[in-house]
Order: C-alpha cells, then sequence, then structure tokens
C-alpha cells in the first residue's frame, strides 16, 4: 500500500497536501526517503570540569572555556553532522550542554549515548539525528599487565542508529589511553590491550552478524604503524576486517592532531568501517575538517564521513 501510494505520488495522482499527512502518519515513508548522512568523530579537549591552572594544587574546578566551545560549536555547525561521535566529554549533563548548544544553531541532534569507563571525567558521547535502536556500551572492560588489573579507561561506546528504511549504522566509540607517561605502566603497553579489547568486541559483533555495517572512530592516539592499530583492522581474511578511510584535508595533509608543547603534527584519530559499510562512503563527503584557528576550540580537528544509504551496491540498494 505504500509503495503504491508513492508510485501514484510520483504519477502526479496523489495531491501533495494528502502526501505529507501521509508521512506525518507513516513516518517510515519519510525514512526511506533520507539522503547522505554526515558522521562526524570529534575530540573535543576537555568539555568537563577540571583544575586548569596547572601547577597549582588547589586551583578550583572550572570547565571548558566558553570561547573553545563556541568554537567547537561553530565548526560543528559548519560540518553539520547527522550523526556526532565524542571524545573527552565530561559527564552526561555536558553532553546535553553540547546538544542544547547545538540545538540553538538549528542542528538538532535529539537521541544520545553517554558512556563512561574507568576514567570517571572523561566520557564518551555520541549524537544523532536518528534514532538509537540498540544500545551495548561496554563500561568495565578490564586487562590484566603483570600481577595488576587495569580498567579501559574510556571503555567503548556502542549504539546502532538506524539512519531511515531500516539502513542500521553500528558506531563504536574509543579514546585509548593518551600518550601521557605515568608510573604504574607503559603507556603503549595499556594502548595495545585496550586495542585488543576493541578487536574483541568487534569479532564477537560480527560472529553474531557477519553482515553488520559498523564504523569504529575516536582518538586512538597511536600511529598507524603500530601494532595497536594493526590489531583493530584485523586480518584482511577474517569476516570482522576493518577497513582504515584514509583522510586527508583540503590541502592533502593527513595530520588530525597537533601538540603544541612539541610542534608535532599527527594522526591519532580514525574511522575504520566494516567491509559491508565501505560500498556506501562518499568520497567527496569524506575528510578532515581544516579551519586556520582549529587550535580555538580543540587540539584535535574533526574528522568526516559521509554516507549514502541510497547507493546501489552489486545491482541492489543498501
Amino acid at each position: 500500500m505504500d509503495a503504491s501510494l508513492i508510485t501514484m505520488k510520483r504519477r502526479g495522482f496523489v495531491p501533495a497536501v494528502f502526501f505529507c499527512l501521509l508521512v506525518a502518519c507513516f513516518p517510515a515513508l519519510a525514512q526511506e526517503t533520507a539522503g547522505p548522512v554526515v558522521f562526524c568523530s570529534y575530540n573535543l579537549k576537555n568539555w568537563l570540569l577540571m583544575q586548569r591552572s596547572f601547577g597549582e594544587k588547589d586551583s578550583p574546578l572550572s570547565p571548558k572555556p566558553e570561547s573553545e566551545k563556541a568554537k567547537v560549536v561553530a565548526f560543528l555547525k559548519d560540518i553539520r553532522p547527522d550523526i556526532l561521535g565524542i571524545c573527552e566529554i565530561g559527564s552526561l549533563e555536558d553532553l546535553k550542554d553540547l546538544q542544547s548548544r547545538l540545538s540553538q544553531e538549528g542542528l538538532d541532534l535529539p537521541h544520545l549515548e553517554h558512556c563512561t569507563g574507568g576514567d570517571t571525567s572523561r566520557s564518551l558521547g555520541l549524537l544523532s539525528r536518528f534514532p538509537i535502536t540498540a544500545r551495548n556500551s561496554q563500561r568495565e572492560l578490564s586487562y590484566q599487565m603483570g600481577a595488576e588489573t587495569f580498567p579501559m579507561q574510556r571503555g567503548i561506546l556502542d549504539a546502532t542508529v538506524d539512519v531511515g528504511g531500516g539502513f542500521e549504522v553500528r558506531c563504536l566509540g574509543v579514546h585509548l589511553k593518551s600518550k601521557r607517561a605515568i608510573p604504574e605502566a607503559d603507556e603503549s603497553l595499556m594502548r595495545r590491550n585496550e586495542a585488543h579489547l576493541l578487536r574483541r568486541h568487534l569479532d564477537r559483533i560480527f560472529e553474531a552478524q557477519p553482515q553488520a555495517k559498523v564504523v569504529s572512530y575516536g582518538d586512538f592516539n597511536e600511529h598507524r604503524n603500530e601494532p595497536a592499530i594493526s590489531e583493530i583492522i584485523g586480518s584482511r581474511s577474517s569476516p570482522g576486517h576493518m577497513i582504515d578511510l584514509y583522510l586527508k584535508d583540503k590541502h592533502g595533509l593527513v595530520w588530525t592532531h597537533f601538540w603544541d608543547a612539541a610542534d608535532v603534527y599527527g594522526r591519532l584519530d580514525y574511522l575504520f568501517v566494516s567491509r559491508n559499510l565501505r560500498p556506501y562512503v562518499e568520497a567527496k563527503g569524506t575528510y578532515i575538517h581544516t579551519a586556520a584557528d582549529f587550535d580555538k576550540a580543540s587540539d584535535h580537528r574533526p574528522i568526516v564521513m559521509t554516507l549514502n544509504p541510497q547507493r546501489k551496491v552489486s545491482g541492489r540498494k543498501k
């Protein structure tokens, strides 16, 4: 019935007003005609309460400066994501603060997921224009190094988003251990262990659902040639192989992070997609966002992927 009405509308047999009433009564009709979907991953750099006067032990906790928040919102307004994956957000209230600020700028992302791991101050967040149909965030993962047990600091945000017509994208957000050295353990081995936990989670997903359309995104704090990244990508012969979207900015540069203390530019943020999602990625809309004043918002640059769920793959839609 729905398909025939749509056909009649295209041939001019159903008045436009009547068709709009049908869409209001049957939202699935609107979802089936959804256009390209913009996904953005962004490390916001401490959108949370923290001590910002370094070297002063008793300095008060304070939020991210308003000027930096405004610049984050301005960049996101320029990108206009339909799904936004976030690193370094604080509490659920911080996530809702960002959601509200974006809404005030005409970017309405009403659906959200918030995930906190062993680090209770820095969390992962997801905001979406589309409904979240399943949640399986991993908040209590841990691993063993010698005699000591360590928690995965930010866990794995796991939320499935239906972008229309039953086209579901499973979003796995991570923020691996920073490169900052700590006395308790080797930070590179900590990242390797956290990467192993992500790979284990991916394997379980593909074992249960081999055709899953998955994007794993975030701040991996690791360079492309390191073992942690290789483990996440996995074997090419495996059903769970993840494909690295090799992103560039408009100048052809690939760095996503600037460490000002050392004058080092590096690629630490990635988008990895499963084989079944890769054919829907639009190359023209997949890039690193470029702004001369990127550092007024964060030490990371946003990375962007555009999906076309209506693209025909192997002669079939979806």
